[in-house]
């Protein structure tokens, strides 16, 4: 089975989903991603150095974290140090442009593989060029670890485990909760026999770890960056806590994250009002009746193989949840105040059995750049920064109309 062949079956369904989700969980545990931090770092140190060079200057803030991101699934994932900084033009950020920037063409196969999965599910989303160069990525990986005996904290050695029967869930750990965000963990059981994954088939995960994982992270950093520049006091408060942890703790590592209060209302904030996540679909696998939505309309009845979109925005911009929900107000998300929010109006990384297994690890990318950044620059708002924000439209990702541009000051 080719990655080609793999990345047509997305999303999976049934027994088959079960079996990856059940296989794939242990390798998104606290305990886990506490490992990747060290990695996190070193990519973020490489931002500081770029922006301090860049210093007075009004930057693009879209392109630097979108690089940023880049750079931390290469290390994260795939095992690959690149700096999409100083080498703008290397081949792991050329091709994964080339997967996230989708044609009108790309779009409308989406919505046609959404809407009609059946008749589309021969159908190709990405370049072939482009899965086949992560498939080329992860094998050749793969096998010169399993060659020369090398292990590494990543997604590559992860997947290995996976293969092999070795990556074993380790039970509930205080690791797990990085954030108010962070989705539940929810057993998955599948109902038939272990699966015996393909190298193809876990390269596959790998490339949808990216495709999936690349674009919604950059966004929602990008907008928690802009969101700073526009309110100082916000800013200013954030700076408090980070420099207070790092007079006390130094480099920030994945337990020193956990304890950074405010730092999680900034980003937990950022992700109510601006969520990578525009839609979740869900196929009802049982008939339902749904209540009437409004006094005198009717039961809707819901039949096996429908599809349901509930729209992520019209929750968590709703006032009968968020009052004044367009403000940008971390303070929802205080020890006093989260007791407030009704757990299924806020759902940036989805709800359920199939949530985004990677939520820990969006956060801890974010907060680890947050954390560097607002350390070493005070963000300052310039003409060409928007406010307030409006998104650009035309895209399924969120980025600011005419971009986020802000300018970095080093901090004295």
């Amino acid at each position: 089975m080719t990655l080609t062949k793999c990345t047509r079956r997305f999303p999976m369904k049934s027994d088959r989903w079960r079996h990856m989700r059940a296989t794939l969980s242990p390798a998104f545990t606290g305990s886990k991603m506490k490992q990747m931090v060290p990695f996190m770092n070193e990519i973020s140190l490489n931002i500081v150095d770029y922006l301090k060079e860049k210093e007075g200057e009004t930057i693009n803030v879209d392109d630097i974290i979108r690089r940023y991101s880049n750079d931390v699934i290469a290390s994260t994932a795939f095992g690959i140090q690149v700096n999409s900084l100083r080498d703008p033009d290397n081949e792991f950020y050329r091709t994964g442009q080339a997967v996230m920037t989708f044609t009108l063409y790309q779009k409308m196969k989406l919505v046609f593989m959404t809407m009609f999965p059946g008749l589309m599910k021969h159908a190709d989303i990405f370049p072939q060029s482009a899965t086949e160069f992560f498939k080329r990525i992860v094998s050749e990986t793969m096998q010169y670890r399993e060659k020369n005996n090398i292990e590494r904290p990543d997604m590559i050695q992860l997947l290995m485990e996976a293969k092999k029967g070795t990556l074993k869930a380790q039970g509930e750990d205080k690791l797990d909760k990085i954030g108010f965000a962070t989705t539940e963990d929810i057993e998955v059981k599948p109902q038939s026999e272990k699966s015996d994954w393909t190298q193809d088939e876990l390269a596959a995960q790998a490339f949808l770890f990216f495709a999936a994982g690349f674009e919604s992270a950059a966004s929602a950093i990008a907008l928690a960056i802009h969101e700073l520049a526009i309110n100082p006091a916000v800013q200013s408060r954030l700076h408090d806590e980070v420099k207070q942890t790092h007079d006390k703790h130094g480099r920030v590592n994945y337990e020193v994250i956990q304890g950074m209060k405010y730092l999680d209302c900034v980003f937990s904030e950022t992700l109510r009002k601006w969520s990578p996540a525009i839609v979740m679909d869900r196929v009802c696998v049982r008939p339902y009746t749904l209540p009437p939505a409004s006094e005198g309309a009717k039961p809707v009845k819901v039949n096996i193989g429908d599809v349901l979109y509930n729209v992520v925005n019209s929750l968590q911009l709703d006032p009968q949840y968020y009052p004044d929900p367009l403000k940008f107000d971390p303070d929802r998300f205080s020890d006093e105040r989260k007791h407030e929010i009704q757990p299924t109006t806020y759902v940036p990384f989805g709800n359920g059995p199939r949530n985004c297994i990677a939520s820990r690890f969006a956060i801890l990318e974010a907060k680890v750049l947050m954390f560097h950044l607002i350390l070493n620059f005070e963000v300052l708002k310039t003409e060409k920064t928007l406010d307030p924000i409006v998104l650009r439209a035309g895209d399924f990702s969120i980025k600011v109309k005419g971009g986020s541009y802000v300018q970095c000051r080093a901090r004295k």
